[in-house]
């Protein structure tokens, strides 16, 4: 058997070494050769399918792929997340995550979603706003505690199902200002904006964007935001906060891998999204769903998604949310 003098030897061990890292950095500059999946974890035409569309189209352009959206609703977005984590972490296959995962992570006990995502990208926040139906005598966040203490347990409050980011904001409500509300869970924010506007229920935590138009029109009273400032759609409208000191909830919406997908692809995809954030186009339409932006690195991101869980944990144990 030949022996290589050491110095040869070093030197064909360190280029081996070296050879999976070039072909890592190969991989994420030929990407994307083929085109991608955006899973999301709702219907088509709501919040979530349309945030995708934006993101995807963008990306499609920057990148020359097709970002396709796929629909995969069900089990509180769950079946959607599995469908990401089980795939090959190869940047083929992303989810859009949003507030529900993070509500989900602490209502589902088997859920390992954290642990198996490689954060990329916020992409927006927007507000809630607590509304409720104009039979309901109170015109401020103020009123509507007193009154609701006055009327333990006669007020029902409505929302898109158990455990969904609209209700969870209603819990932590209830929770902070100390009032007695009946959660009443429908199956989608539709058919309870009906019964909100019908009057069969009486106050809601919405999604800004779906209930945007009733508050306008004066169909449902919007009391307050939920964000930490006015939004910019409704800027009369006081926040939360400057009644229930401290309160805030929103919808937010990302990107995220499987778990494993090279650093790479994660850093190239972060840096289209981010230049995404910045165009004033792209911009202007994630104004249009009332969102302000959430750019940033994935680590970023990451904090984001551990706080959140963190705090959406502690509102689930303590109004003993279960699964439906």
């Amino acid at each position: 058997m030949m022996k290589l003098p050491r110095r040869r030897f070093l030197h064909l061990a360190a280029g081996a070494a070296a050879l999976p890292g070039v072909s890592r950095v190969a991989k994420a500059q030929a990407y994307p050769s083929r085109p991608v999946r955006i899973i999301v974890g709702f219907v088509a035409g709501g919040p979530n399918d349309i945030v995708a569309r934006l993101i995807g189209q963008w990306l499609s352009e920057r990148l020359g792929q097709q970002f396709i959206v796929e629909n995969r609703p069900g089990a509180a977005s769950n079946i959607a997340t599995e469908a990401v984590v089980k795939a090959p972490p190869d940047g083929y296959t992303l989810l859009l995550v949003n507030s529900t995962n993070a509500v989900n992570a602490t209502l589902y006990e088997k859920l390992n979603f954290i642990r198996d995502i490689a954060p990329i990208a916020g992409l927006i926040r927007t507000p809630f706003v607590m509304e409720v139906n104009p039979s309901v005598p109170a015109k401020t966040v103020t009123e509507f505690i007193a009154y609701a203490k006055d009327n333990p347990g006669k007020l029902n409050m409505a929302s898109g199902g158990n455990g969904t980011s609209v209700h969870v904001s209603g819990e932590l409500f209830k929770m902070m200002a100390g009032v007695d509300l009946v959660h009443v869970p429908y199956r989608g924010s539709a058919p309870a904006l009906t019964d909100m506007i019908s009057g069969q229920v009486h106050v809601m935590f919405d999604v800004l964007t779906s209930s945007l138009q009733h508050a306008r029109s004066g169909a449902l009273r919007a009391l307050a935001v939920t964000t930490l400032k006015r939004s910019d759609a409704l800027p009369d409208v006081s926040t939360v906060g400057e009644f229930v000191p401290g309160y805030e909830a929103s919808a937010w919406y990302g990107v995220a891998a499987p778990k494993n997908t090279p650093a790479e692809i994660v850093d190239k995809l972060n840096k289209e999204i981010n230049a995404g954030l910045a165009d004033p186009k792209l911009k202007a339409r994630f104004v249009d769903l009332a969102g302000t932006t959430l750019p940033g690195s994935p680590a970023e991101f990451d904090k984001l998604l551990a706080e959140e869980i963190e705090k959406w944990g502690k509102v689930v144990k303590f109004a003993n949310i279960k699964a439906e």
